[in-house]
């Protein structure tokens, strides 16, 4: 039997930071899943205490303004990225709206300091995105390309050998064959 997963990764992120505040002990006020408040100070010892216990989820405190920054984008990308209408969006518009600031400014920020460009980034996102829509057998190539927002069924293709070294018939030729083996 094979499971196949999906997830809302606000949710979750949500669920464990709530889980680990409240066994150490952690007084906190929920904002939303980027933005926990702190009702009282916290030892520093505590702090590095969380800071490493969500770390071992892969879960990071952004301490300064620029990491809040780059994260907050990140963020947005992947909401976009794995949002409902992703179909009908440009991208780089969407991200500049939602962040209320200009594109050029993001994406300059983003390289600056992530030494990745931001466009680059929301490419690694979306074929991670096709992926896992490739794998749950739910889509056509065509269907995946479309909520992608990609102009063609060649442009996504393109795109994923470039991303991954793969065709998506070879990456799921691929995949099927390991999960055989694993479950043989």
């Amino acid at each position: 039997m094979r499971l196949v997963l999906g997830y809302q990764i606000h949710a979750v992120v949500k669920q464990v930071v709530e889980k680990e505040l409240k066994h150490l002990g952690i007084k906190y006020k929920y904002h939303n899943s980027l933005n926990i408040e702190l009702l009282e100070e916290i030892p520093n010892e505590l702090h590095q205490k969380l800071t490493h216990i969500l770390g071992e989820y892969g879960i990071q405190l952004k301490e300064t303004q620029r990491d809040q920054f780059i994260q907050k984008v990140k963020d947005t990308v992947t909401e976009i990225v794995y949002g409902d209408s992703y179909q009908t969006v440009n991208t780089s518009n969407l991200i500049a709206e939602k962040l209320n600031l200009s594109y050029g400014y993001i994406a300059n920020t983003f390289s600056t300091h992530t030494l990745n460009t931001l466009e680059n980034y929301i490419i690694l996102q979306k074929i991670e995105r096709a992926k896992s829509m490739i794998l749950s057998d739910e889509y056509t190539l065509t269907e995946i390309a479309y909520k992608l927002n990609y102009s063609s069924v060649g442009h996504l293709s393109s795109q994923f050998k470039k991303i991954t070294g793969l065709t998506s018939t070879t990456f799921l030729r691929i995949v099927k064959q390991k999960n055989l083996l694993l479950t043989s």
